[in-house]
């Protein structure tokens, strides 16, 4: 029985290239799916990235406003503490 498969398949060479060609398209069919999958994982990885990085430059923008509010209030109260002492040297000259 092997005999005459390989008997039909050495006498048909139409067959053969048509056995080669389907078995080619096939690995070409499932290399351009691994392809594609590996892209569509690649872009949704990229995708994820850059939702964390969108994420983490709103947090440092929030970081920064409270830090320029931060320092606001410090230097009002610098200032603040600049004029007690001004006010307080004045009243010390005054005194003497």
């Amino acid at each position: 029985m092997n005999d005459q498969l390989t008997n039909t398949a050495s006498a048909d060479p139409a067959g053969v290239w048509a056995a080669a060609l389907g078995t080619g398209g096939l690995f070409v069919l499932l290399i351009v799916i691994v392809w594609q999958i590996a892209a569509t994982w690649r872009s949704r990885m990229l995708a994820a990235r850059e939702q964390q990085y969108k994420a983490l430059t709103e947090k440092y923008a929030q970081l920064l406003e409270d830090n320029v509010e931060l320092h606001r209030r410090t230097l009002d109260e610098l200032t603040q503490a600049r004029q007690s002492i001004a006010s307080m040297e004045k009243m010390m000259r005054e005194i003497e």
